[in-house]
């Protein structure tokens, strides 16, 4: 069997979501399964002091900012449309399946439903210097397939300087009972350093213990789930298909818009996102060639002859328990990822 290829597709693609958003930001493209710290006091050109990201009526204005974009986007299936309010992991996943679906279905979105926030509270950390960022926890009226009772969007506005846009890096849908209570200081949210030692495992650290558990399995922080031993069932299961050889390869992504971002919580926790890449490889028998939709097939460079790699970015939003926490510290509330780039050989 030849090794996983590393090559990348080009950038700024995007794609689709997932815990089974039915049509979830229907801008995203294919199969979906089922969230940029630079917290903590830093100086940057001598900004020391803590500083809350947005006025209440600021954010506001840039969840309708990007209400407006994403729904501008969606009906035309354009990805230039949404391009400037859309960042990190979101953004990859959103501008693949738009470019995607522009592809194939070139006439734009005929059962576009313009999506509603309503609801919204803000979490507004303070924090020293750029990047800033807040969290925007608003009711959808798009009902996640699965989905037990109501359910939140928490979306993450990020932005890189006083000149520039506010944009959304992630997105996680948790159902309404696990969006957690956060801690104030000052009337205002706490951030967690991305390298503090104040968490059962610190938010830089998560794409590469959750990479390293996908691999190899062994017991650590993550609690049993959907997104830890299901999933890697779930893989394992793949790689045994009669007549088809699946390979997957993971990557922590956790750089500029990607990077982790946490939250205090009330319990002493947190609560972060954080990103993560992977590679999935299937090569089929001699004579048969592996199937794959429209909309792979819309992003897809090379031909397929018996092998195809899709390029996927997943998302994740976990609770992680404060430190000291040796088993069961990190627990999954939300996942979504969605392919952003194929290749055919």
């Amino acid at each position: 069997m030849r090794r996983l290829s590393l090559r990348r597709t080009p950038r700024r693609p995007v794609e689709r979501l997932t815990v089974r958003p039915a049509r979830l930001l229907a801008a995203t493209a294919t199969a979906t399964v089922l969230t940029l710290t630079a917290s903590g006091c830093v100086t940057v050109h001598g900004e020391t002091a803590l500083l809350p990201p947005a006025t209440k009526a600021e954010a506001a204005r840039a969840v309708a900012d990007f209400t407006a974009a994403y729904n501008r986007a969606d009906k035309a299936y354009d990805p230039a449309l949404d391009a400037g309010r859309v960042t990190g992991p979101l953004g990859e996943v959103n501008q693949a399946g738009l470019r995607a679906r522009s592809i194939t279905t070139p006439g734009g979105n005929a059962n576009h439903r313009p999506l509603e926030l309503t609801d919204t509270r803000f979490v507004l950390p303070r924090k020293a210097g750029w990047p800033r960022w807040f969290v925007a926890d608003a009711d959808p009226n798009r009902d996640v397939d699965g989905g037990a009772g109501d359910q939140r969007w928490l979306l993450v506005f990020v932005r890189n300087g006083p000149q520039q846009l506010w944009e959304v890096a992630y997105l996680g849908i948790l159902d309404a009972g696990s969006v957690p209570e956060f801690a104030e200081e000052a009337g205002y949210a706490v951030p967690v350093a991305a390298d503090g030692d104040a968490l059962a495992v610190a938010p830089r650290d998560l794409g590469k213990r959750y990479v390293s558990y996908l691999k190899d399995g062994q017991p650590g922080p993550f609690a049993a789930g959907t997104h830890t031993t299901g999933w890697r069932a779930d893989r394992q299961k793949a790689a045994k298909r009669p007549g088809l050889a699946t390979q997957y390869l993971d990557q922590p992504t956790d750089q500029g818009d990607f990077a982790p971002l946490g939250l205090r919580t009330r319990d002493g926790g947190a609560l972060v996102f954080f990103a993560t890449r992977y590679f999935e490889r299937q090569t089929a028998a001699p004579g048969y060639r592996p199937k794959v939709g429209s909309d792979v097939k819309a992003l897809m460079t090379g031909e397929i002859k018996n092998t195809v790699t899709r390029e996927w970015v997943s998302s994740q939003a976990v609770l992680v328990k404060p430190a000291g926490t040796d088993r069961d510290g990190v627990t999954f509330v939300s996942r979504l990822q969605g392919v952003v780039g194929a290749e055919g050989s």
